[in-house]
């Protein structure tokens, strides 16, 4: 049975979320704070978290980057904030997804689908967990990336988007392969993301960002990696 903690302090919304999750075999914890968040996520290992922004007792945000302290476990963001810097706060934060209120049930369900099979997904194989090119290398396993002896910070987006192109080398993703992978359904006609994300990587690991020879742009059509 897969473990949803959602944290929401919409009592209403709770009991529909219940609802509807446990209908479709989901165990569901529910926190109306954050307080309780931390604590229930640190008992009970949920494989997923619904996550509001509005909390009575601390943001939302605040509250993802408590989690990525200790856990990877997927984190979607459910918030009647529909403001883009708000969108991009979340994700830079650590969550996965975004979606925005109000929703239909099929979509989160959707969602929630997607964030488990990835965490389900096999490991990589030994051969694939390290990607080196001459500029830099990408450690896949322990989320890191190496240039010039040093780690390289990345923001959680930025990973997810180079951990995407760097395990595909050489092939074309989609803009909207992309979008919706990392930003999800909803996202995938804001192609302005993409660009400033990648810039944002080009800048980090690239030695002439203007001029890529590993984050290639192909014009109209989506992003490949050249290692």
């Amino acid at each position: 049975m897969t473990r949803v903690l959602v944290v929401e302090d919409d009592s209403q919304l709770v009991r529909a979320l219940a609802i509807n999750l446990q209908a479709r075999w989901y165990g569901v914890h529910a926190a109306p704070d954050r307080a309780t968040a931390l604590r229930l996520a640190a008992a009970r290992q949920p494989d997923v978290v619904l996550l509001d922004l509005g909390l009575p007792d601390m943001d939302g945000t605040d509250v993802i980057r408590a989690l990525r302290d200790w856990t990877r476990v997927p984190i979607l963001v459910l918030s009647a904030r529909q403001a883009s810097d708000e969108k991009v706060a979340a994700l830079d934060a650590g969550a996965d997804g975004y979606i925005t209120k109000p929703f239909s049930m099929d979509e989160l369900l959707a969602r929630l689908r997607a964030a488990v099979r990835r965490t389900e997904a096999a490991p990589l194989a030994p051969e694939t967990t390290l990607v080196k090119t001459e500029g830099f290398a990408i450690d896949l396993l322990a989320k890191k990336v190496h240039r010039d002896g040093r780690d390289v910070r990345l923001t959680p987006t930025e990973w997810h988007l180079l951990q995407i192109l760097a395990t595909n080398p050489g092939r074309l993703i989609t803009q909207k392969d992309l979008l919706q992978e990392v930003w999800g359904v909803s996202q995938s006609n804001k192609t302005n993301y993409l660009r400033v994300y990648m810039a944002q990587l080009r800048r980090k690991l690239e030695t002439d960002p203007a001029h890529p020879c590993y984050l290639i742009t192909e014009p109209g059509m989506g992003y490949r990696f050249e290692g």
